[in-house]
């Protein structure tokens, strides 16, 4: 990630940063001394690492030992005007509840208004000609700005910047993964196309859905997981069962029964799915009206194949779930996923593996959706951010 960094931007921060002087581990650079210069915004993600539960009322010490405290000591340190922390949706559930108020109470005692609601947003929620993608990736911004102590603890109430709703009225079906990723054929997405095998299981799955469509008269198929394992007319459901598997296993048995003709006969014509694996024996039908497997968006997840409408993928991950798009039949390539974190075109990884630059790319921000939020908290604070943040943010 640090090459990617310095072939993009690294002509550009040398000037700031001679010799390389501020590459490396974060530890180096706030422990025991900041030694990170002066800076208007300070931006950082952070692994949502547990704190110690043993002292409530340690403020920043009860994060020693993980990365939020050494952003902490940053912001202790240098105090810029404004901040901008994203992380995972979960940190704000509550099994990270803890945390979550750790962070909250170190900033406003660090003399930060922020709001204790999660900002939480996705780039599917916001329309392309403001930098939004046709990706789910609900994550969470925790935006504040340095008022001083007193009022940040006075500004207990205020609300996050943004909802996690739809922008100026763009609405979520509207996506196109064609129109919107550029989706195109030549020599460079050949690496990308299914293999044999793949293209045998979709078709085995997709004779299913067609049978099924055809023997419902065009009624949809049902949105629980359909496990062919447990196609059987009265569910085996041990004791240990837990209750959401054990609902999963009668719904089957009850589809089973509905359809049992259709069923055994596509089960007979393709050798009872012995040459498919477990994780290629379930299908999970999430595509509404698709015709056809072929006409949707596919993942091969551990629990099964989903399916859902070319619209907006779910959130890139490992290049193990890469979004398949069934009318191209291959997954999409490094530069669609990067168009899908909102970089450009020009944005060079340079000669790097495919499977880094797949992770680096999950392990991003969409830079539409922080670009949104950004904007959003300044016009929120613009009274007590300096004009040149304002200006070069708002203009």
């Amino acid at each position: 990630a640090r090459a990617v960094y310095d072939l993009n931007w690294g002509a550009e921060l040398r000037p700031y940063n001679r010799k390389s002087s501020l590459v490396g581990d974060i530890e180096a650079f706030t422990d025991p001394k900041v030694r990170v210069p002066a800076h208007d915004i300070l931006a950082a993600g952070f692994p949502c690492q547990p704190f110690s539960k043993s002292g409530y009322q340690l403020g920043m010490d009860e994060a020693r030992g993980t990365l939020f405290w050494h952003i902490a000591r940053i912001i202790e340190g240098r105090r810029p005007a404004m901040v901008v922390l994203e992380n995972v949706r979960n940190i704000a559930g509550p099994r990270h509840r803890h945390e979550w108020e750790v962070i909250i109470r170190t900033l406003r005692d660090l003399g930060y208004r922020v709001s204790k609601q999660p900002a939480v947003f996705s780039p599917h929620l916001l329309p392309p000609k403001k930098g939004g993608t046709p990706q789910v990736r609900e994550r969470v911004f925790i935006t504040a700005t340095r008022v001083g102590p007193r009022r940040a603890h006075a500004a207990a109430e205020i609300l996050p910047p943004i909802s996690n709703q739809p922008v100026d009225g763009w609405t979520k079906s509207s996506w196109d993964l064609e129109t919107h990723l550029l989706l195109s054929e030549g020599p460079e997405t050949a690496p990308y196309r299914l293999s044999a095998d793949e293209t045998a299981v979709i078709d085995v799955w997709d004779d299913f859905v067609q049978r099924l469509l055809e023997a419902r008269e065009g009624e949809r198929l049902p949105g629980f997981p359909l496990w062919a394992d447990d196609f059987r007319i009265h569910p085996q459901i041990a004791k240990d069962t837990p209750a959401w598997k054990a609902d999963f296993l009668r719904k089957n048995a009850e589809f089973y029964r509905a359809h049992r003709e259709v069923i055994d006969d596509w089960l007979e014509a393709h050798d009872q799915l012995q040459n498919l694996p477990p994780s290629r024996r379930k299908l999970e039908w999430q595509a509404q009206d698709a015709p056809s497997l072929w006409h949707t968006v596919m993942h091969f997840r551990p629990s099964g194949i989903r399916a859902k409408l070319p619209t907006y993928v779910p959130a890139l991950v490992a290049i193990t779930q890469t979004s398949i798009v069934g009318p191209r039949r291959r997954r999409i390539t490094p530069r669609e996923a990067a168009r899908l974190q909102g970089f450009s075109d020009s944005f060079d990884f340079g000669e790097q593996r495919d499977a880094d630059t797949y992770r680096q790319l999950g392990n991003a921000v969409c830079v539409g959706a922080v670009q949104h939020v950004v904007r959003e908290h300044v016009k929120q604070n613009a009274s007590d951010l300096p004009a040149r943040i304002t200006d070069a943010v708002l203009g």
